[in-house]
C-alpha cells in the first residue's frame, strides 16, 4: 500500500512536470502567433498603400528604358532566429520524452 502511494506520488510530480512544459510550449506558439499575425498585418497594410503599378516590358538593349526602370531591393529576412526556437522546442521534446520513458520504465518495475 505504501509503495503503491509512492508510486502515485511520483506519477503525480511527472504530470506536473509534464503540464509545465506543456503550457511552455503554448506561451511560446501563442507569442509565435502572435508576432505571425502582426507581420502579416504589416505586409497587407504595406500592400494596400502602394499604387499598383503595371508590369512594362523593357527592351534589354534600350539604355533609356533601362535607366528609367525603378529598381526594388528587399531586404534578406533572417531565418536564423527561427531555426533557433526550433532547436529549442527540440530540446524540450526530449525532456519530455526522458520523463515519459522513466515513467515507463517505473511501471515495469512493478
Amino acid at each position: 500500500m505504501l509503495s503503491r502511494l509512492q508510486e502515485l506520488k511520483k506519477e503525480e510530480e511527472t504530470l506536473l512536470k509534464i503540464k509545465v512544459m506543456l503550457q511552455d510550449q503554448l506561451n511560446r506558439l501563442k507569442f509565435e502567433e502572435g508576432a505571425l499575425k502582426s507581420m502579416i498585418d504589416a505586409q497587407s497594410e504595406e500592400s494596400s498603400t502602394e499604387p499598383a503599378t503595371p508590369e512594362v516590358e523593357v527592351n534589354p538593349d534600350d539604355k533609356n528604358e533601362i535607366n528609367q526602370t525603378k529598381l526594388v531591393l528587399g531586404a534578406p529576412i533572417d531565418y536564423e532566429m527561427e531555426e533557433e526556437e526550433e532547436d529549442d522546442d527540440d530540446v524540450e521534446d526530449d525532456d519530455l520524452d526522458m520523463v515519459l520513458e522513466e515513467e515507463e520504465e517505473d511501471e515495469d518495475d512493478y
